[in-house]
């Protein structure tokens, strides 16, 4: 119901301010019904001549880890970020907010998940290997489903009810129907002071934040923290940093509990321990006093070898990361001499030597990494270019003085 007042609402508002209009619906597949609904939104859209993408997820993968409800949510923002558009409007309304607020509080949330949902929010994230931003909008979050009903009605919009609404062994349907009209006996402004202290549980976030970029301002760079920033605060300010570090790096955030072990590990080891904390499919590691944080490293094959054939871009599995090959001229790496033998990616074997520079001493590959502040972890890993069996560069770190452009030759940046 209140999608389709949304897209009513949205639809009616278009032509008057030049915004171009297309409607998204999810097919999760859990109700017998889901095909029905995905038809009902294809008559909706195709009698207001509205553009529709269906997508469907299938959350049989992520149901057991994470149960329907967060599967679900999980593929759904999956499916917002593959959008190309500027804003995606959601319909949730003041009392969806809420019964988010409400059920933050029962998990212990912090000042973060109290917030609830905001009016305005951004969504990044990685679709077909780019990355893709853009804003989430709420339109109705002040307005009362009541209100939203009152409307459907006055212009006579049809919908579909989705019968799990009904199911009160979901958390968010016990407190609709269970616990809410009991509330509103006793308290029948609840939505209004609710909504209201969401608003500020936000503010209140948005406060931590900016005492975290102030606390960390200098400390925060290539996706690295300096640890001695954190021994230099107070314990809740040294949470409050690492919370926001872990967040700018796009990374769950941790239980409490778990917030405070990975701050203590990392603080508390010795300089020379190998430190690995790991969280919800991510790492946090310490290296050289500097705390990084990325998502898990898999497996990969020690006798990896990609081919290049002129690609603008490979993937390389050992780092889970795009090789990205740039035209350039006179720096990089010579086109001409590239031409010689084939053109591979490797890894290390062992033993591997290089000139970064003509009056330059060869360097071993170790000597390169540590030089630049390569951490143990990713050097096993870096994608070794080779044209036959001559090692052209150590993609990011170095280009072997013989292979490089110069004057106003073609060249190659590898990155």
């Amino acid at each position: 119901m209140d999608s389709v007042v949304l897209l009513h609402l949205l639809h009616s508002l278009a032509p008057g301010f030049g915004w171009r209009l297309s409607a998204l619906h999810v097919h999760h597949g859990i109700s017998p019904h889901a095909d029905a609904w995905a038809d009902s939104c294809t008559a909706l859209c195709t009698r207001h001549a509205i553009p529709l993408c269906i997508e469907r997820v299938d959350i049989a993968p992520l149901r057991d880890m994470h149960g329907i409800e967060a599967a679900a949510r999980r593929l759904r923002h999956a499916a917002f970020c593959s959008q190309a558009c500027d804003f995606v409007a959601l319909a949730h309304h003041a009392d969806d907010q809420v019964e988010t607020l409400l059920l933050q509080l029962l998990r212990g949330a912090g000042i973060k998940g109290a917030a609830a949902m905001p009016v305005l929010s951004k969504v990044e994230g990685t679709v077909s290997k780019h990355t893709c931003e853009h804003a989430v909008i709420r339109p109705l979050l002040d307005v009362q489903r009541s209100k939203l009903i009152e409307y459907a009605q006055r212009h006579a919009l049809q919908w579909v009810e989705d019968e799990s609404n009904a199911d009160d062994s979901y958390p968010r349907n016990f407190l609709r129907h269970r616990l809410l009209p009991r509330l509103e006996e006793r308290f029948p402004a609840y939505r209004n002071t609710l909504t209201r202290s969401a608003r500020h549980f936000a503010e209140a976030g948005e406060m931590l934040d900016e005492l975290a970029q102030l606390d960390g301002q200098l400390e925060m760079n290539d996706g690295m923290l300096q640890a001695e920033t954190l021994r230099g605060l107070s314990p809740p300010r040294a949470r409050n940093l690492l919370r926001y570090f872990l967040h700018r790096q796009g990374a769950p955030m941790p239980q409490a509990v778990q917030l405070e072990e990975m701050l203590q590990q990392l603080l508390v080891a010795r300089n020379d321990a190998a430190v690995c904390v790991e969280f919800g499919g991510w790492e946090a590691r310490r290296y050289q006093d500097r705390i990084y944080v990325f998502p898990q490293l898999g497996e990969f094959e020690a006798g990896l070898i990609v081919p290049w054939q002129g690609e603008d871009e490979l993937y390389w599995p050992a780092l889970g990361r795009h090789i990205v090959f740039r035209p350039a001229c006179g720096q990089g790496i010579s086109q001409a001499r590239l031409l010689s033998a084939p053109v591979t990616l490797r890894l290390r074997s062992g033993g591997e030597r290089l000139r970064p520079h003509p009056a330059a001493a060869t360097r071993s590959l170790k000597n390169l990494s540590q030089e630049q502040h390569i951490p143990p972890w990713q050097r096993e890993r870096l994608p070794l270019l080779y044209c036959g069996d001559e090692l052209v560069c150590v993609v990011g770190l170095a280009v072997a003085s013989g292979f490089r452009a110069s004057g106003s030759e073609p060249g190659i940046d590898v990155e």
